[in-house]
């Protein structure tokens, strides 16, 4: 008895320790552990959740594991969820569970040809996104995909995450001024965010908003602070390039600010960029090809709703990021019920837009060029949207707790 207890427990701390370092919130990874453990019967058992460690106890099993924070497998995420959720309709004995498992542990991730290529139109998607025009965008999608191919083929596997971030900012910078250099018409601060645009810790970033919208301040500070340290990784590599080609040209290069194209701005286009954007993140991060589409519509509606917000309202760009992100949320949840599948799949990929990731090119710019005042404002306006989004995704939370009750209220005894 005993023995079995341990085999259940232990199915329960692997279905866990992959999807926590996969890519799924804390509160997921919890339900999916006791959904697994109560169905076999172990309901005297302890879980302790945390951004990088699962602590499991029970009447005769302790396990501690450290899970480092890592990228993202998203197609993962999906299979674990599917698989408890089948161990609850009892479709599994507890070995072929295990089987199944260890058969998620080991998926394939996507080939590289469809990793390059979400993060070229992803580049090219967000330049558009950001005001960029249509030779800015094919000189992001350019630069990005150079970016990323450096990160992924030799930076990560030779460097610490914090060098191979700061390497991949220096050397997309130095790819941005010499395009700009070369070629006149393009501008460098809209090619520039287009090519960071895969840098950002999407994931992090977006899980530790939840688990701060849950009360699970612990483990959302803890990976916030690992989104911010890649932050200011990107944002050193940035400093380092602007200042080294300073010393060369013999002065500082005078960029304008983001400059919006009248072409990419009309309404259809930016729905399209945001569209294959957002698509091209959940490339990016592993979601299933299936619900790719998906997850570029809900980043679509919710850059919608920005738009709308910023041009045809007096609520400012923080004002206009809640509206969205309370838009994402909502229906993240709506195409997890529709497509039985968790709302992470399409949340971490719609929310993309809407993450700050453009004021880290532009604070570290007006750091360099000595305008502290810009870095500022732009650094407390980085501030308020992620707040926004905070309260956006807490809205939406409180909104589903509030349908929940309803029902429960209104089924007859």
């Amino acid at each position: 008895m005993e023995e079995k207890s341990a085999e259940i427990l232990d199915l329960a701390s692997q279905a866990g320790h992959i999807l926590l370092e996969n890519g799924a919130e804390i509160a997921r990874v919890e339900e999916t552990m006791e959904r697994i453990a109560t169905h076999y019967g172990e309901e005297k058992e302890n879980f302790f959740v945390l951004s990088n460690g699962i602590f499991t106890t029970g009447k005769s099993y302790a396990n501690v594991e450290f899970i480092p924070i890592k990228g993202a497998r998203l197609d993962k995420v999906v299979e674990v969820n599917r698989l408890s959720r089948e161990i609850a309709e009892d479709k599994y004995t507890l070995e072929e569970a295990r089987t199944r498992l260890d058969s998620i542990k080991t998926m394939p991730p996507k080939p590289l040809w469809e990793q390059i290529l979400g993060a070229a139109l992803g580049s090219g998607g967000f330049c558009a996104i950001f005001g960029g025009s249509l030779p800015d965008c094919a000189a992001a999608l350019a630069a990005g995909t150079a970016v990323y191919l450096s990160l992924i083929l030799l930076l990560s596997p030779k460097l610490s995450k914090a060098l191979a971030n700061v390497c991949a900012g220096a050397i997309g910078t130095a790819i941005c001024i010499l395009m700009g250099m070369a070629w006149s018409g393009l501008h460098i601060g809209n090619i520039m965010i287009g090519t960071m645009i895969p840098l950002i810790p999407g994931v992090a970033f977006t899980n530790g908003l939840r688990d701060i919208a849950g009360e699970d301040y612990i483990a959302g500070i803890t990976r916030l602070l690992d989104a911010v340290m890649v932050f200011l990784c990107i944002a050193i590599g940035v400093c380092v390039t602007f200042v080294a080609h300073s010393f060369i040209a013999g002065g500082m290069i005078q960029l304008e600010g983001t400059l919006t194209d009248p072409f990419t701005a009309h309404l259809p286009i930016q729905l399209a960029a945001a569209l294959i954007g957002t698509a091209s993140f959940a490339i990016i991060f592993g979601s299933p090809r299936r619900y790719c589409l998906q997850a570029g519509a809900v980043g679509m509606f919710g850059w919608l709703a920005y738009l709308l917000s910023v041009r045809y309202t007096p609520l400012g760009v923080v004002g206009a990021t809640f509206i969205a992100a309370t838009i994402v949320a909502i229906l993240s949840r709506r195409c997890a019920i529709w497509f039985k599948c968790p709302s992470t799949v399409f949340l971490i990929c719609g929310i993309f837009p809407l993450i700050p990731g453009a004021g880290v090119f532009w604070s570290s710019y007006f750091i360099v060029s000595g305008q502290m005042r810009a870095s500022l404002t732009t650094g407390l306006t980085a501030i308020g949207v992620t707040i926004a989004i905070v309260f956006g995704i807490i809205i939406a939370a409180n909104l589903k707790i509030a349908s929940k009750r309803k029902s429960t209220l209104s089924c007859p005894k």
